[in-house]
């Protein structure tokens, strides 16, 4: 059987409703596309998408929009995968630009302050809940505990040295796979596999189809294509705003964390954090805030780069004085694709390798090294997220805050209730408290 077999239409159809109702983070992401593609719909078997899976892990970047990109080009070929992947941000992208319109016309009124006010504090529990989540997958052992912790020391002193702690986990996953192997034996850790009955159409023994075989053109012409996606953006910025301009300095920071974010979206927002407040982009208040949007949006929490872009856009200006809202929608446009083009290119250059190479796990020590450092770096961001909700420059603890956060932490992680439905109840919540101080005080 062949991909020839699962209908174009059929596909892009999933891709459409998989984009619009994408909740739930990576893991409830990847969870989702597997039970419709390999469960329900059998249009991939349980080894090839686990293989795929563990790919897009090794690879910096959002492991969910690259594995929905994986499976398009799977099926189609580069249509197939460029449409998956752009379908899977494409709702996500302009519901967010809206949000952040509403929240930059609306967001210092008193109700909204109070719904934001309470919403703050349930991102520090969603944040807890992924260290939890991630670090009762990666910490199997007492070392992976050391990587961890150092990573968080790390982050907390300078958010710019994220690379070298990449890079350190890197050599540290290499040496350790050799010295003590059964410490660093990885596993994937997203999706537990399902008694599947039945072949599915691109099944263990498929052949691999003629678009996903290894060409030198092939991977010549994705090359090329791929540059010239960043150099056209880039240059026309460059000569028409000139080098200093904030949307080149935009591009090129975003192209740079696609690429240096290894370990899924969580992994990301620490480098985004640091970068934007740096850049004078966003202030921490409004990057807490933004993350709050990209919860409760679909798709790829990496979304919130556009968030990002927005604010730093209507802020700065970039286009000139008066331009807020275009300059805001540019620089949305801008941080996205950035952020997104590297993706693109991982997974249609270096797909044909990949399924050359289906049982083969050189990468599993790096990428049991990685994991770990990855639990510092985002637990350094939730004390980051909630010395800024909790204990306020210059002001006392904040208790309601603290009650809050401890009341959605324990929804999420004992009583398992969706990231959507906890963001819900705190938007709730923070109505009734800005209503009750409207109208009572």
């Amino acid at each position: 059987m062949t991909s020839q077999n699962i209908p174009f239409r059929d596909a892009l159809s999933y891709w459409w409703r998989l984009g619009l109702t994408s909740f739930g983070g990576p893991a409830g992401q990847i969870s989702m596309l597997h039970d419709e593609v390999v469960v329900k719909r059998r249009w991939i078997s349980e080894k090839r998408f686990l293989h795929a899976l563990n790919f897009c892990m090794v690879l910096p970047g959002p492991e969910a929009q690259q594995l929905v990109t994986y499976i398009g080009w799977l099926m189609h070929g580069v249509r197939g995968g460029l449409i998956a992947g752009t379908l899977f941000i494409l709702p996500s992208l302009v519901i967010l630009i809206a949000l952040t319109w509403l929240y930059l016309a609306f967001g210092e009124t008193a109700i909204v302050m109070a719904i934001f006010a309470a919403i703050k504090p349930v991102v520090v529990a969603i944040i807890a809940q992924a260290v939890f989540r991630i670090g009762s997958r990666s910490l199997g052992h007492p070392v992976l505990w050391v990587i961890a912790g150092i990573s968080t020391i790390a982050m907390l002193v300078s958010g710019a040295l994220f690379p070298l702690i990449l890079a350190v986990a890197v050599v540290v996953g290499i040496v350790g796979s050799r010295v003590v192997p059964a410490v660093f034996q990885g596993g994937s850790g997203h999706v537990a596999t399902a008694n599947t009955s039945g072949q599915a159409i691109i099944d263990d023994e498929t052949a691999t189809p003629p678009h996903a075989r290894i060409t030198r053109w092939r991977l010549f012409r994705t090359v090329a294509t791929t540059l010239v996606a960043w150099l056209l953006p880039v240059g026309a910025l460059w000569l028409s705003l000139g080098p200093d301009s904030s949307l080149v300095e935009m591009a090129l920071f975003f192209s740079g964390a696609a690429l240096l974010t290894f370990g899924g979206a969580y992994a990301v927002l620490p480098y985004v954090f640091h970068g934007a407040v740096s850049a004078g982009w966003a202030t921490p208040t409004q990057m807490v805030d933004g993350l709050a949007l990209g919860e409760t949006t679909p798709g790829p929490l990496i979304m919130f780069v556009s968030f990002v872009g927005f604010v730093g856009g209507f802020g700065g200006e970039f286009l000139g004085a008066g331009t807020s809202w275009v300059s805001g929608i540019v620089a949305a446009i801008v941080a996205t694709w950035f952020t997104f083009l590297p993706s693109f290119f991982f997974i249609l250059a270096g797909g044909p390798y990949v399924e050359a190479t289906r049982n083969r796990t050189a990468f599993a020590g790096p990428l049991t090294a990685i994991n770990a450092a990855i639990v510092g770096v985002v637990l350094s961001l939730a004390l980051v997220f909630a010395q800024n909700v909790f204990l306020p420059v210059g002001e006392s603890v904040d208790v309601v805050s603290v009650a809050i956060a401890i009341g959605a932490a324990v929804a999420l992680i004992r009583f398992r209730r969706s990231v959507i439905e906890v963001i819900a109840w705190g938007a709730l919540l923070g109505l009734v408290m800005g209503l009750f101080a409207t109208f009572v005080g």
